[in-house]
Protein backbone atom coordinates (compact mmCIF):
# COMPACT_ATOMS: atom_id res chain seq x y z
CA UNK A 1 0.00 0.00 0.00
CA UNK A 2 1.11 3.51 -0.89
CA UNK A 3 2.72 5.08 2.29
CA UNK A 4 1.92 8.77 3.16
CA UNK A 5 4.64 10.17 0.69
CA UNK A 6 3.41 7.97 -2.03
CA UNK A 7 -0.30 9.02 -1.48
CA UNK A 8 0.75 12.61 -2.33
CA UNK A 9 2.10 11.22 -5.54
CA UNK A 10 -0.76 9.66 -6.30
CA UNK A 11 -3.16 12.93 -8.37
CA UNK A 12 0.45 13.18 -10.44
CA UNK A 13 0.33 9.10 -11.39
CA UNK A 14 -3.24 9.52 -12.28
CA UNK A 15 -2.79 12.38 -14.42
CA UNK A 16 0.74 10.74 -15.95
CA UNK A 17 -1.61 6.99 -16.33
CA UNK A 18 -4.29 9.03 -18.42
CA UNK A 19 -2.09 10.66 -20.53
CA UNK A 20 0.10 7.22 -21.50
CA UNK A 21 -3.18 5.24 -21.55
CA UNK A 22 -5.15 7.95 -23.70
CA UNK A 23 -2.23 7.91 -26.90
CA UNK A 24 -2.01 4.65 -26.69
CA UNK A 25 -4.40 4.22 -29.12
CA UNK A 26 -2.66 6.78 -31.37
CA UNK A 27 0.33 4.90 -30.77
CA UNK A 28 -1.29 1.60 -31.39
CA UNK A 29 -2.83 2.92 -34.83
CA UNK A 30 0.50 3.45 -36.02
CA UNK A 31 2.06 0.35 -35.12
CA UNK A 32 -0.27 -1.62 -37.33
CA UNK A 33 0.66 -0.18 -40.51
CA UNK A 34 3.46 -2.44 -40.65
CA UNK A 35 2.29 -5.18 -37.75
CA UNK A 36 -0.18 -7.53 -37.24
CA UNK A 37 -2.74 -7.07 -34.09
CA UNK A 38 -0.53 -9.90 -32.20
CA UNK A 39 2.36 -8.34 -33.52
CA UNK A 40 1.57 -5.48 -31.82
CA UNK A 41 0.22 -6.67 -29.11
CA UNK A 42 3.80 -8.93 -28.63
CA UNK A 43 6.32 -5.72 -28.76
CA UNK A 44 4.65 -3.68 -26.20
CA UNK A 45 4.71 -6.40 -23.52
CA UNK A 46 8.02 -7.23 -24.56
CA UNK A 47 9.37 -3.77 -24.27
CA UNK A 48 6.87 -2.79 -21.33
CA UNK A 49 8.82 -5.57 -19.43
CA UNK A 50 12.35 -4.83 -20.43
CA UNK A 51 11.70 -1.47 -19.20
CA UNK A 52 10.61 -2.88 -15.94
CA UNK A 53 13.12 -5.41 -15.51
CA UNK A 54 15.55 -2.35 -15.63
CA UNK A 55 13.40 -0.38 -12.64
CA UNK A 56 13.31 -3.72 -10.83
CA UNK A 57 17.38 -4.31 -11.44
CA UNK A 58 18.33 -0.87 -11.00
CA UNK A 59 16.03 -0.06 -7.29
CA UNK A 60 16.75 -3.32 -6.77
CA UNK A 61 13.43 -4.31 -5.51
CA UNK A 62 11.99 -7.71 -4.46
CA UNK A 63 10.11 -10.00 -6.78
CA UNK A 64 7.41 -12.06 -5.73
CA UNK A 65 8.42 -15.60 -3.67
CA UNK A 66 5.10 -17.98 -3.66
CA UNK A 67 3.34 -19.58 -6.15
CA UNK A 68 0.36 -18.31 -4.45
CA UNK A 69 1.25 -14.56 -5.57
CA UNK A 70 2.56 -15.20 -8.97
CA UNK A 71 -0.58 -17.49 -9.46
CA UNK A 72 -2.91 -14.36 -8.61
CA UNK A 73 -0.38 -11.47 -10.84
CA UNK A 74 -0.90 -14.38 -13.66
CA UNK A 75 -4.52 -13.89 -13.98
CA UNK A 76 -4.16 -10.02 -13.41
CA UNK A 77 -1.97 -10.66 -16.60
CA UNK A 78 -3.93 -12.49 -18.71
CA UNK A 79 -7.39 -9.92 -18.61
CA UNK A 80 -5.53 -6.13 -18.01
CA UNK A 81 -2.91 -7.23 -20.69
CA UNK A 82 -2.69 -10.11 -23.11
CA UNK A 83 -7.13 -10.15 -23.90
CA UNK A 84 -7.31 -6.28 -23.88
CA UNK A 85 -4.52 -5.65 -25.52
CA UNK A 86 -4.86 -8.15 -28.61
CA UNK A 87 -9.00 -7.06 -28.85
CA UNK A 88 -7.77 -3.60 -28.85
CA UNK A 89 -4.94 -3.73 -31.33
CA UNK A 90 -8.07 -6.37 -33.70
CA UNK A 91 -9.91 -3.64 -33.13
CA UNK A 92 -7.87 -0.95 -34.55
CA UNK A 93 -7.58 -2.53 -37.77
CA UNK A 94 -11.51 -1.53 -38.41
CA UNK A 95 -12.13 1.58 -36.56
CA UNK A 96 -10.27 4.66 -36.20
CA UNK A 97 -7.90 5.70 -32.48
CA UNK A 98 -10.21 7.91 -31.10
CA UNK A 99 -13.20 5.38 -31.61
CA UNK A 100 -10.81 2.99 -30.05
CA UNK A 101 -10.14 5.64 -27.08
CA UNK A 102 -14.07 6.11 -26.76
CA UNK A 103 -15.18 2.66 -26.32
CA UNK A 104 -12.42 2.77 -23.36
CA UNK A 105 -14.46 5.09 -21.25
CA UNK A 106 -16.30 1.96 -20.47
CA UNK A 107 -14.10 0.42 -18.76
CA UNK A 108 -15.64 1.76 -15.01
CA UNK A 109 -18.89 0.56 -16.01
CA UNK A 110 -17.78 -2.78 -16.77
CA UNK A 111 -16.02 -2.45 -13.41
CA UNK A 112 -19.27 -2.10 -11.81
CA UNK A 113 -20.59 -4.90 -13.84
CA UNK A 114 -18.43 -7.16 -12.34
CA UNK A 115 -18.21 -5.97 -8.84
CA UNK A 116 -22.13 -6.78 -8.98
CA UNK A 117 -21.42 -9.81 -10.23
CA UNK A 118 -18.68 -10.91 -8.40
CA UNK A 119 -19.87 -9.49 -5.04
CA UNK A 120 -23.07 -11.31 -4.53
CA UNK A 121 -23.50 -9.83 -1.34
CA UNK A 122 -24.00 -6.43 -2.04
CA UNK A 123 -27.06 -5.30 -3.88
CA UNK A 124 -27.08 -2.47 -6.14
CA UNK A 125 -28.95 0.46 -5.31
CA UNK A 126 -31.01 3.02 -7.54
CA UNK A 127 -28.48 4.84 -8.75
CA UNK A 128 -26.30 2.33 -9.65
CA UNK A 129 -29.00 0.66 -11.63
CA UNK A 130 -29.71 4.16 -13.17
CA UNK A 131 -26.36 4.57 -14.47
CA UNK A 132 -25.72 1.78 -16.20
CA UNK A 133 -29.26 1.75 -17.76
CA UNK A 134 -27.48 5.62 -19.15
CA UNK A 135 -24.35 4.07 -19.69
CA UNK A 136 -26.25 1.04 -22.02
CA UNK A 137 -27.65 4.08 -23.87
CA UNK A 138 -24.37 5.90 -24.42
CA UNK A 139 -22.81 2.73 -25.68
CA UNK A 140 -25.92 1.81 -28.21
CA UNK A 141 -25.51 5.61 -29.50
CA UNK A 142 -21.54 4.75 -30.41
CA UNK A 143 -22.67 1.80 -31.68
CA UNK A 144 -24.98 3.51 -33.96
CA UNK A 145 -26.95 0.35 -35.38
CA UNK A 146 -28.89 2.46 -37.47
CA UNK A 147 -25.92 2.76 -39.77
CA UNK A 148 -26.25 -1.07 -39.95
CA UNK A 149 -29.39 -1.38 -41.56
CA UNK A 150 -28.82 -1.94 -45.51
CA UNK A 151 -25.52 -2.59 -45.50
CA UNK A 152 -23.53 -6.20 -45.11
CA UNK A 153 -20.57 -4.58 -43.79
CA UNK A 154 -20.20 -6.08 -40.24
CA UNK A 155 -16.29 -4.93 -39.72
CA UNK A 156 -16.77 -2.37 -38.09
CA UNK A 157 -19.49 -3.93 -35.56
CA UNK A 158 -17.04 -6.77 -34.94
CA UNK A 159 -14.66 -4.13 -34.08
CA UNK A 160 -16.43 -2.11 -31.39
CA UNK A 161 -18.04 -5.23 -30.11
CA UNK A 162 -14.43 -6.72 -29.52
CA UNK A 163 -13.39 -3.21 -27.37
CA UNK A 164 -16.60 -3.88 -25.30
CA UNK A 165 -15.03 -7.20 -24.23
CA UNK A 166 -11.74 -5.96 -23.95
CA UNK A 167 -13.02 -3.11 -20.98
CA UNK A 168 -14.79 -6.17 -19.64
CA UNK A 169 -11.69 -7.65 -19.07
CA UNK A 170 -10.65 -4.42 -18.07
CA UNK A 171 -12.95 -4.67 -15.42
CA UNK A 172 -12.47 -8.33 -14.23
CA UNK A 173 -8.88 -7.42 -13.57
CA UNK A 174 -9.64 -4.37 -11.80
CA UNK A 175 -11.64 -6.15 -8.80
CA UNK A 176 -9.02 -9.18 -8.80
CA UNK A 177 -6.52 -7.22 -8.72
CA UNK A 178 -7.95 -4.91 -5.75
CA UNK A 179 -9.29 -8.08 -4.37
CA UNK A 180 -6.10 -10.78 -4.52
CA UNK A 181 -3.03 -8.78 -5.57
CA UNK A 182 -3.21 -5.63 -3.59
CA UNK A 183 -3.80 -7.30 -0.11
CA UNK A 184 -1.02 -9.46 -0.30
CA UNK A 185 1.38 -5.54 0.40
CA UNK A 186 3.86 -6.21 -2.70
CA UNK A 187 5.57 -3.42 -4.06
CA UNK A 188 4.11 -2.04 -7.26
CA UNK A 189 6.81 -2.31 -9.19
CA UNK A 190 7.38 -6.00 -8.40
CA UNK A 191 3.64 -6.69 -9.35
CA UNK A 192 3.84 -4.70 -12.52
CA UNK A 193 7.47 -6.31 -13.55
CA UNK A 194 5.43 -9.65 -13.21
CA UNK A 195 2.26 -8.58 -14.78
CA UNK A 196 3.91 -7.50 -17.87
CA UNK A 197 6.21 -10.52 -18.39
CA UNK A 198 3.46 -13.24 -18.02
CA UNK A 199 1.89 -11.35 -20.47
CA UNK A 200 4.88 -10.89 -22.80
CA UNK A 201 5.88 -14.83 -22.03
CA UNK A 202 2.34 -15.93 -23.28
CA UNK A 203 2.64 -13.75 -26.24
CA UNK A 204 5.87 -14.58 -27.25
CA UNK A 205 4.47 -18.55 -27.16
CA UNK A 206 1.40 -17.40 -29.45
CA UNK A 207 2.55 -15.43 -31.99
CA UNK A 208 5.10 -18.04 -33.89
CA UNK A 209 1.65 -20.41 -33.85
CA UNK A 210 -0.92 -17.74 -34.77
CA UNK A 211 0.25 -14.70 -36.27
CA UNK A 212 4.31 -15.11 -37.67
CA UNK A 213 3.73 -12.76 -40.77
CA UNK A 214 6.56 -10.65 -41.48
CA UNK A 215 6.21 -7.29 -40.50
CA UNK A 216 7.53 -4.06 -42.10
CA UNK A 217 9.22 -1.61 -39.74
CA UNK A 218 9.42 1.89 -40.57
CA UNK A 219 11.52 4.62 -38.04
CA UNK A 220 8.00 5.53 -37.39
CA UNK A 221 6.68 2.47 -35.96
CA UNK A 222 9.64 1.77 -34.30
CA UNK A 223 9.21 5.19 -32.20
CA UNK A 224 5.37 4.38 -31.42
CA UNK A 225 5.99 0.82 -30.47
CA UNK A 226 8.64 1.99 -27.72
CA UNK A 227 6.80 4.72 -26.61
CA UNK A 228 3.58 2.42 -26.23
CA UNK A 229 5.57 -0.62 -24.69
CA UNK A 230 8.00 1.48 -22.02
CA UNK A 231 5.51 4.37 -20.97
CA UNK A 232 1.90 2.73 -22.05
CA UNK A 233 2.46 -0.72 -20.96
CA UNK A 234 5.59 -0.26 -18.78
CA UNK A 235 5.99 2.52 -16.17
CA UNK A 236 1.84 2.69 -16.52
CA UNK A 237 1.46 -0.46 -14.65
CA UNK A 238 3.10 0.74 -11.82
CA UNK A 239 1.04 3.84 -11.34
CA UNK A 240 -2.02 1.71 -12.09
CA UNK A 241 -1.34 -0.58 -9.33
CA UNK A 242 -0.19 2.43 -6.82
CA UNK A 243 -3.43 3.94 -7.70
CA UNK A 244 -5.92 0.42 -7.41
CA UNK A 245 -3.66 0.58 -3.76
CA UNK A 246 -4.34 3.70 -2.65
CA UNK A 247 -7.87 4.88 -4.14
CA UNK A 248 -9.36 1.63 -5.25
CA UNK A 249 -10.31 -0.12 -8.18
CA UNK A 250 -13.47 2.17 -9.10
CA UNK A 251 -11.35 5.38 -8.59
CA UNK A 252 -8.57 3.55 -10.76
CA UNK A 253 -10.81 2.47 -13.37
CA UNK A 254 -11.85 6.17 -13.93
CA UNK A 255 -8.91 7.45 -15.62
CA UNK A 256 -10.50 6.18 -18.53
CA UNK A 257 -12.46 9.35 -18.00
CA UNK A 258 -9.84 11.36 -19.86
CA UNK A 259 -8.47 9.25 -22.48
CA UNK A 260 -11.23 9.66 -25.13
CA UNK A 261 -10.69 13.26 -24.56
CA UNK A 262 -6.44 12.70 -25.51
CA UNK A 263 -7.03 10.03 -27.79
CA UNK A 264 -9.82 11.59 -30.10
CA UNK A 265 -7.84 15.08 -30.24
CA UNK A 266 -3.98 13.08 -31.16
CA UNK A 267 -6.46 10.90 -33.85
CA UNK A 268 -7.96 14.46 -35.20
CA UNK A 269 -4.93 16.34 -34.78
CA UNK A 270 -2.09 13.34 -36.29
CA UNK A 271 -4.21 11.01 -38.25
CA UNK A 272 -6.70 13.63 -39.49
CA UNK A 273 -9.57 10.88 -38.16
CA UNK A 274 -12.93 12.29 -38.36
CA UNK A 275 -15.52 11.99 -35.52
CA UNK A 276 -19.03 11.98 -36.27
CA UNK A 277 -21.71 13.04 -33.79
CA UNK A 278 -23.35 10.28 -32.14
CA UNK A 279 -19.68 9.37 -30.53
CA UNK A 280 -19.12 11.88 -28.47
CA UNK A 281 -22.79 12.52 -27.50
CA UNK A 282 -22.49 8.20 -26.61
CA UNK A 283 -19.24 8.86 -24.72
CA UNK A 284 -20.82 11.79 -22.52
CA UNK A 285 -23.85 9.75 -21.51
CA UNK A 286 -21.49 6.57 -20.47
CA UNK A 287 -19.60 9.35 -18.51
CA UNK A 288 -22.88 10.41 -16.81
CA UNK A 289 -23.51 7.29 -16.40
CA UNK A 290 -20.67 6.37 -14.17
CA UNK A 291 -21.30 9.45 -12.42
CA UNK A 292 -24.85 8.25 -11.25
CA UNK A 293 -23.60 5.02 -10.72
CA UNK A 294 -21.10 6.22 -7.86
CA UNK A 295 -23.39 8.45 -5.89
CA UNK A 296 -23.94 6.66 -2.68
CA UNK A 297 -27.51 6.35 -1.20
CA UNK A 298 -28.29 7.90 2.11
CA UNK A 299 -29.06 5.75 5.41
CA UNK A 300 -32.36 5.90 6.12
CA UNK A 301 -32.92 8.64 8.77
CA UNK A 302 -29.52 9.42 8.82
CA UNK A 303 -29.26 11.98 6.33
CA UNK A 304 -25.49 11.31 5.91
CA UNK A 305 -24.11 9.74 2.97
CA UNK A 306 -22.88 6.39 2.75
CA UNK A 307 -19.03 5.79 2.44
CA UNK A 308 -17.36 4.44 -0.66
CA UNK A 309 -17.97 1.03 -0.54
CA UNK A 310 -14.58 -0.25 -2.10
CA UNK A 311 -11.77 -1.32 0.87
CA UNK A 312 -9.04 1.34 1.04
Amino acid sequence: MPGPAGSRLLPMQFVALSLAWGSSFLFMKIGLAGLLPLQVATARMRLGALALTVVVLVLRVRLPRSVRQWGHISVVSLFLCVLQFTLFAWAGQHINSGLLSIYNVTTPLMTLLVTLAALRAERPHRAQLAGLALGLIGVLIVLAPWQLLGTTDTGGLGAQLACLVATGSYGVAFVYLRRFVSPLGLPATSVATVQVGIGAAILLVTVPIIDDHPVMLTPGIVASMIVLGVFGTGVAYIWNTNIVAGWGATVASSVTYLTPVIGVALGAVILDETVTWHQPLGAVLVVAGIVISRKQPRPTGTGVATADPTPH
